[in-house]
């Protein structure tokens, strides 16, 4: 059998476009600027006085897999702050980390790796040791409480500073909890984002395996609706975020379905009887048998033995084998008929699978070929029904905030459309349009998940358009706002 052309995923390029400087180009043509006169900030009823955010890893400023230095001056609570320092606000402080490398340390081991950067194909890990330990309490009060990986149920758990090192480098007292150490705050103003990302998440990252199951909807309900009642009880005035289709993320839509070239001779081996030539023969025998014992219909047999037939052929495009528990169990009958059958494009691949579909588990043998010869196992792929869990929940909690947003008057940002219209038109911001590639979208950083700084400056400003819309102020009109050319979409690996 001829070795297999093993998958190398296409290197990803980033081309840097610039925007000619337009008052330039006037005045080399003797042509005059026309100055556009913008009104003076006002800000209605707002008291920006003392501004918390409360939230998970978006608040925090969480970008390329990590949280360090620059990327928590460039979160959008911080970028806010410095909006809503022109109209009346005051300081903003954050929980700053000890380096531009990122992760986390506990003495000599090393918790959480540094962070992504751009080497020139790819996202690739930065090298470097990180020097935040997190035994190291600050031993302050911080108005950015943003802690990368809080779920809703997480916000208000008394001791939740022992469970999370992000919350518990902040903490003033182990035993309390996020909304506590908010309130005690007494701010004047707030923002709650992201609350529910996390819930489905987790779920989505680890390919709807189990091990991370979606938050009830009736749970979240409850903890959503508990955290906005005890907040208001303190300030009447703040922003809550929706949360978005987390799928439409490039985490979820980077790898393809059919990413597998095969030369003649290894295509017709693994079709053959002693490939998977024989698992086609067996699923075909197995629905012939629960056809004529009646547990199963012709129709609804000949539908799955079409999903689960696997074929290759020479030439690209081939798609990877995938496992899925949602067809029909046929071990039963037949050991090896495993629940396994070629993904579609209706399946999502999550990001970090990238790194071995089509390398050998076992090195030296062309059979075990990852994608190929052994299948992928459920933690790697959303399947469409893992993907209509998600969606229904997201649906879910998305009608509880915005009830308790529209009874409470508070603002609201709706982060499902703005990823929406990402995801497919891409937005404009500025001379910029940002959408959800991968590396070169500008939007989403190199984890596939949180935001770039450009990201997170324009979710600033449509949090800005809500409160204007909410509270009567102009942030907007005044062009009190962040500006996009302000914020990078990529850090220097010599950022350290």
């Amino acid at each position: 059998m001829k070795t297999i052309k093993y998958l190398l995923l296409s290197a990803v390029l980033v081309g840097f476009t610039s925007c000619n400087d337009e008052e330039g180009v006037l005045e080399d043509n003797n042509a005059s600027v026309e100055t556009v006169v913008l009104p003076e900030l006002t800000t209605g009823s707002l008291d920006l006085s003392n501004y918390v955010s409360i939230g998970a890893s978006f608040t925090a400023g969480y970008t390329d897999n990590a949280l360090f230095i620059a990327a928590q001056q460039n979160s959008f609570p911080n970028i806010l702050s410095q909006q809503f320092a022109l109209g009346g606000g005051g300081n903003f402080t954050q929980p700053l980390m000890n380096d531009n490398i990122g992760g986390l340390v506990l003495g000599a081991t090393v918790l959480a790796s540094p962070r992504l950067y751009f080497n020139g194909a790819g996202p690739a890990v930065l090298p470097g040791i990180p020097t935040t330990d997190v035994s190291v309490n600050l031993g302050g009060v911080f108005n950015n409480v943003g802690a990368p990986g809080a779920k809703s149920t997480h916000i208000d758990y008394n001791g939740y500073a022992a469970l999370n090192p992000y919350f518990g480098r902040m903490a003033t007292s182990p035993s309390g909890s996020m909304l506590e150490y908010a309130i005690d705050q007494n701010p004047s103003f707030f923002t709650l984002s992201e609350i529910g990302g996390n819930d489905v998440l987790g779920y989505a990252t680890s390919g709807g395996d189990g091990t991370n199951p979606i938050t009830p909807t009736a749970t979240f309900d409850f903890v959503f609706t508990d955290m906005v009642n005890q907040l208001t009880a303190v300030s009447s005035q703040g922003v809550v975020t929706n949360v978005p289709y987390i799928t439409d993320l490039p985490h979820f839509t980077t790898v393809p379905h059919n990413p597998i070239p095969l030369d003649a001779a290894t295509a017709g081996f693994l079709n053959s009887g002693s490939a998977y030539g024989a698992y086609n023969a067996g699923i075909q025998g197995a629905f012939a048998y629960l056809v004529g014992v009646g547990a199963i219909s012709q129709e609804a047999a000949d539908a799955e033995i079409a999903l689960r037939t696997i074929t290759f052929a020479a030439g690209e495009g081939n798609a990877v084998v995938i496992m899925d528990e949602s067809l029909t169990d046929l071990t039963a009958l037949n050991a090896a008929l495993v629940s396994m059958r070629q993904a579609t494009a209706e399946d999502l691949i999550v990001l970090p699978a990238s790194s071995f579909i089509g390398t050998e588990a076992v090195p030296g043998n062309p059979a075990t070929v990852n994608g190929v010869g052994i299948p992928l196992a459920d933690k790697w792929v959303l399947v469409p029904s893992e993907q209509l869990e998600i969606r229904n929940a997201t649906d879910a909690y998305n009608a509880t905030i915005a009830s308790v947003a529209s009874s409470n008057g508070l603002a609201l940002v709706d982060l499902n459309a703005i990823l929406a219209q990402a995801s497919s038109t891409g937005i404009e911001f500025d001379d910029y349009t940002l959408n959800t590639n991968l590396v070169m979208g500008g939007l989403v950083s190199l984890d596939g998940v949180h935001l770039t700084a450009r990201g997170y400056a324009l979710m600033a400003n449509k949090f800005l358009e809500a409160i204007d819309a909410t509270y009567g102020s102009n942030f907007i009109a005044s062009g009190t706002v962040a500006k996009a050319g302000n914020y990078p979409t990529n850090y220097s690996p010599m950022l350290q």
